[in-house]
C-alpha cells in the first residue's frame, strides 16, 4: 500500500471495493491537519476578614480560547474527484469562546457551644459564555497542490454565534457535634438564560435544588481494638443542569445563497421544544467506611439510587415532519447499583511494603420515560444504517436495536428463493451499550527505593454495534467467511411456504446477506486489560548533598494500555468508537487499533 499514490500522477493507491475506506499510507503522507490555540486563563479574588469568625470573598475569572482549525483533503483523493478530474478540498475554522464567572460568598466559622461547631456560606454567582465560529470551505482545487481556500471550484462558508448565561444564589450549612457527628444541607437557585425563550411560566424555567447529608464516625465510640475508623454516612442531593447547547427553544431562520437573484433561506433540521425546563436528577446515597488492624484492610462501600426527571434527550424522527431530530424535554432514567472499595497491605516490612486495593462498581440502568407517547428515541448510528441505538422505555439505554432473521411459525429461517436468509423487517433490542459492572485492580510494591505499580481495569456487560464486523463480513475478510467458500452454503431454514431448503447459495452472497443481517454485527464489549505498569526510583535527600534545592527525585518509567487479557470482541478494541457523547456510545465504525504508549517522568521535590 506504500506510499499510498502514484508518484507521478499523485493519485490515491485505491485497495479497497470502497473507495471512502482512505488508503491509510496515503493519509499518513498526504492528508493535512492543523490545530492551533491561544489560550488566556486569569482569576483575581479577594478576601477580608470581617471578624475572627465572618469573612467575605470576591472572585473574578475570565477563560478565552481561540482556535484555528486547517483540515485538507488532498490532491488525489479518489472519493474527492469530480468529473472534470479535480479532487481534493480545505475547511478553515476559526473559533473564540470565552467565559466569564463573577461570584461572591459570605462565611462564617465558629463553635456555637462547648461541642457544636458551625460553618456557614452564602453567595451567588453569575456566569456567561460566548462562543463565535467563521468558517471558509471549498473544493475541489483548480491548481493541483495548491492548497488555499482561494484555490477551489466552489466556495462555501459557514457562522455561527452562541450566547448564554446562568444566574445562581446558593448556600451551605454544616453542623459538627464533638467531631464525630455531621448534618450538612446545601441549597441552589439557578436561572438559565437557554430557557428564556421557553413556553412555560418563569418560576418552572428556574430551579432550586438542595441536599443534606450526615455521617457518623462510630470508630470513636466503640473502642473495638481491630477497628481501626468506622464511619456511617447517607445523603440526598438533587441537582439539575439546561440543555447542552442554546436556542433549542424556539425556530430561527437563516439565509442562504442567492437562486437567479431571488434570496433563499432555511430552517434547522432539528425540531424545537417549546416547553423545555431545567432537568433535575435526585440521588440517594447509603454507605460505610471501615479500616482494620491499624489500617491494613479497609473497606467502603456504598449503594445509590440516581433518578433523572425532564431529562432532555435528541431523537430522530421522519423528514416527513419537516425536521430529522427532536428535542424531547420529559425523559427520565433510573440508576441503581453498588459501589464497592477493598484495600489493604498484606505485606508491610522495614525495607518491602505491599498495598493492593480493588474497586468495583455494578449497576441497574433503566429507562422509565421517554416523549409523552412512550415511543423509543432513536440515536446514533453506523455507515451500513441496518442498526442504531435507542432509547427504550423499561430497558437499559441506549439500547442496540438491529436486524434477526425472519422465522416462521415454528421458528424456523425463512429463506427467499436463492437460499438466503431473509431479513426481519422490526429492529429489535439485543443490550444496552453500558456496562453494568466495572472497575480496577491496583497493587502497589515498595522495596527500599525502588517502586513499582500495576493497574488492570475491567468491563463487563455492555455491547457494541461494530461497522468492522459488518465490513469483514461483506468483504470476506472475517474468518467466518472461509465457510462455504468451495462448495456454498445450504441454509437449514425453510421456504416461505414452510417446504425445506434446496438451494445452494454461493459463500459471498451467502455472508453479505449476513452482513446484513445486523444482529451479527452486536459484539460484546466486556474486557479485562492491563492498563498501566510504572517502575520509579527515588533518589533519597542524602544522596543529593551536592543538589541542595532538592529534598528527593524520582525518575519512573510508566507504560499505558500496554496489554488486553481478554476480550469479546474479534478484531476490535472494545473501547473504540465514534464518540464519547451518549448519542454515540458503543457505535464502532472501521476504528484503528489501540496503541500503546511510554513515558519517561521525573519529579523533583524542593526542600522546604
Amino acid at each position: 500500500l506504500a506510499p499510498g499514490y502514484n508518484a507521478t500522477t499523485g493519485h490515491e493507491t485505491v485497495f479497497s471495493d470502497d473507495n471512502y475506506v482512505t488508503n491509510p499510507w496515503f493519509a499518513v503522507n498526504q492528508w493535512r491537519t492543523q490545530l492551533d490555540r491561544k489560550r488566556l486563563i486569569s482569576a483575581l479574588g479577594a478576601k477580608y476578614n470581617v471578624l475572627s469568625w465572618l469573612w467575605l470573598q470576591g472572585r473574578v475569572g475570565y477563560d478565552n480560547i481561540s482556535d484555528r482549525n486547517l483540515g485538507i483533503t488532498p490532491t488525489g483523493t479518489d472519493y474527492s474527484y469530480n468529473s472534470a478530474g479535480q479532487s481534493g478540498s480545505i475547511g478553515l475554522t476559526t473559533v473564540n469562546t470565552s467565559e466569564l464567572n463573577l461570584d461572591a460568598l459570605l462565611g462564617a466559622s465558629r463553635n456555637l457551644t462547648k461541642d457544636i461547631h458551625l460553618d456557614l456560606s452564602i453567595g451567588g454567582n453569575a456566569r456567561t459564555n460566548k462562543s463565535e465560529n467563521v468558517n471558509i470551505n471549498g473544493g475541489p482545487f483548480v491548481i493541483p497542490y495548491l492548497y488555499t481556500p482561494g484555490n477551489v471550484l466552489n466556495f462555501g462558508r459557514g457562522y455561527g454565534y452562541s450566547e448564554r448565561a446562568v444566574h445562581s444564589g446558593f448556600y451551605s450549612l454544616d453542623f459538627s457535634y464533638k467531631g464525630f457527628l455531621t448534618l450538612s444541607t446545601t441549597g441552589r437557585y439557578d436561572a438559565f438564560s437557554t430557557l428564556y425563550n421557553s413556553g412555560i411560566p418563569k418560576d418552572k424555567r428556574n430551579v432550586f435544588t438542595p441536599s443534606v447529608s450526615t455521617s457518623f464516625l462510630f470508630g470513636q465510640l466503640l473502642h473495638v481494638p481491630e477497628l481501626s475508623y468506622g464511619k456511617l454516612r447517607a445523603s440526598y442531593a438533587k441537582t439539575s443542569g439546561e440543555p447542552t447547547s442554546p436556542y433549542q427553544t424556539a425556530v430561527y431562520y437563516s439565509v442562504g445563497s442567492a437562486l437567479n437573484g431571488v434570496s433563499t433561506g432555511s430552517f434547522s433540521g432539528t425540531l424545537p421544544n417549546l416547553f423545555l425546563k431545567p432537568y433535575t436528577l435526585t440521588e440517594l446515597e447509603i454507605g460505610a467506611e471501615l479500616k482494620f488492624f491499624n489500617n491494613r484492610l479497609g473497606l467502603d462501600v456504598a449503594y445509590f439510587d440516581r433518578k433523572s426527571t425532564n431529562e432532555i434527550m435528541n431523537a430522530n424522527i421522519s423528514w416527513a415532519t419537516g425536521y430529522n431530530r427532536s428535542v424531547i424535554a420529559n425523559g427520565s432514567i433510573q440508576n441503581k447499583g453498588f459501589e464497592i472499595l477493598l484495600s489493604g497491605t498484606p505485606v508491610k516490612g522495614k525495607d518491602f511494603t505491599w498495598n493492593t486495593s480493588i474497586n468495583l462498581t455494578t449497576i441497574k440502568n433503566k429507562v422509565l420515560k421517554t416523549d409523552a407517547a412512550g415511543n423509543n428515541l432513536g440515536q446514533g448510528t453506523y455507515r451500513p444504517l441496518n442498526a442504531n441505538t435507542a432509547y427504550i422505555v423499561g430497558m437499559a439505554g441506549p439500547q442496540v436495536i438491529a436486524h434477526d432473521y425472519t422465522y416462521n411459525a415454528k421458528g424456523q429461517i425463512v429463506v427467499d428463493a436463492s437460499g438466503l436468509p431473509i431479513q426481519d423487517g422490526a429492529l429489535k433490542p439485543y443490550g444496552s451499550v453500558l456496562p453494568n459492572l466495572y472497575g480496577g485492580f491496583k497493587n502497589d510494591f515498595t522495596y527500599k527505593n525502588f517502586d513499582l505499580s500495576i493497574l488492570l481495569d475491567y468491563n463487563y456487560g455492555n455491547v457494541i454495534l461494530s461497522a468492522t464486523k459488518y465490513y469483514a463480513l461483506y468483504r470476506g475478510l472475517d474468518k467466518a467467511t472461509l465457510v462455504g467458500r468451495e462448495g456454498g452454503v445450504k441454509v437449514d431454514g425453510v421456504f416461505a411456504d414452510g417446504t425445506p431448503n434446496t438451494v445452494t447459495a454461493t459463500a459471498q452472497n451467502y455472508w453479505q446477506r449476513m452482513a446484513s443481517i445486523s444482529k451479527g454485527n452486536v459484539l460484546k464489549g466486556d474486557y479485562i486489560k492491563l492498563r498501566q505498569v510504572m517502575l520509579g526510583y527515588t533518589i533519597p535527600e542524602k544522596a543529593l548533598t551536592k543538589v541542595p534545592l532538592f529534598s528527593s527525585i524520582q525518575i519512573s518509567l510508566v507504560g499505558r494500555n500496554l496489554l488486553t487479557l481478554m476480550k469479546k470482541s474479534d478484531n476490535i478494541d472494545p473501547e473504540n468508537g465514534f464518540s464519547s457523547t451518549i448519542g454515540y456510545a458503543g457505535i464502532e465504525g472501521t476504528s484503528l487499533p489501540s496503541t500503546r504508549s511510554y513515558g519517561f517522568n521525573v519529579n523533583f521535590k524542593f526542600k522546604k
